[in-house]
């Protein structure tokens, strides 16, 4: 398959995570709060609407390639944080649970990858930075 074309299937297929996740929380911004205030997340309901808003923009910036390279870089360290403070320790003393947060950590941490791949390929020639840079 041609580069191009892998880089827009990455594309498409890390903004098929964030845009849907953004849309969600914004459009339940009361149980996104709840969840970040069962978290302990400081400030709940800012950090609802700015996580929201964040993985919505950021999302549909990777989905058509505009400053690809900066928004990947920042979805990576997001990633990396947001599997952290949702998912290291958790579980309760509950097998199931610390087993499916430890997955879900490793997820995270996974999808920071691609994206720190993402970063240092660029988004390729069928993208909005493509179209600048041609």
């Amino acid at each position: 398959m041609p580069r191009n074309a892998l880089l827009l299937l990455s594309r498409l297929l890390l903004a098929a995570l964030f845009v849907p996740s953004g849309f969600h929380a914004l459009s339940d911004i009361a149980g996104t709060t709840g969840y970040f205030a069962g978290l302990g997340v400081p400030l709940p309901t800012l950090a609802a609407w700015g996580t929201g808003l964040f993985e919505l923009i950021a999302g549909l910036l990777v989905l058509v390639g505009f400053q690809t390279r900066i928004t990947a870089l920042l979805l990576a360290a997001f990633c990396i944080v947001a599997g952290f403070i949702g998912h290291y320790g958790q579980g309760g003393g509950d097998a199931m649970l610390t087993f499916l947060h430890q997955q879900m950590l490793m997820k995270d941490i996974a999808i920071s990858g691609g994206f720190l791949a993402l970063a240092m390929a660029g988004a390729g020639v069928w993208s909005a930075d493509g179209r600048v840079s041609a």
